[in-house]
């Protein structure tokens, strides 16, 4: 089998030089680019660096310390109201289970010290709403006032960006 060099022949091998530069024509595989890649790898040309990206000149608000002061500070609120109630009716079941004898003594003419003590239950809980709001007022309200602040001048700030 012989090769045909006419211009007719429409392959040309790729270490084959033609005879007349008019007539050079040039195969998708003679570029450079392709010399050495394939279709599934990159081109041999490195990629462009990204745009260096601005940094916001402080931390994002998510990552503030104001957050986790607030969660700390909205932890022990819970905390404290929880179990000013909850502790008080433990202590309550606690009597009812093991010292019968003394919430059956009376307190006064006909009133047990058990009665007296359910009773005392919604005085308790009451004290314990006016403990959350007092420490919500206190110590939660102003750190949230000031994160709720400074996320909306951070807002702003974006804006006029």
């Amino acid at each position: 089998m012989s090769y045909d060099p006419s211009a007719s022949y429409p392959y040309r091998y790729p270490q084959q030089q033609p005879q007349h530069p008019q007539h050079e024509t040039t195969y998708p595989w003679q570029h450079p680019q392709h010399e050495t890649t394939y279709p599934w790898q990159p081109p041999l040309d490195p990629p462009e660096p990204p745009a260096p990206r601005r940094r916001p000149p402080r931390a994002p608000l998510g990552h503030h310390s104001d957050l986790r002061i607030l969660r700390s500070a909205y932890r022990w609120q819970r905390r404290t109201a929880s179990l000013t109630a909850l502790g008080y009716f433990t202590l309550f079941l606690l009597l009812s289970a093991f010292a019968p004898a003394f919430m059956t003594s009376t307190v006064t003419d006909g009133l047990p010290t058990g009665l007296l003590l359910a009773v005392l239950q919604i005085p308790v809980t009451w004290l314990a709403i006016v403990l959350y709001e007092h420490t919500a007022r206190r110590y939660v309200d102003p750190i949230a006032d000031r994160i709720r602040k400074q996320s909306e001048l951070d807002a702003k700030r974006e804006a006029t960006r």
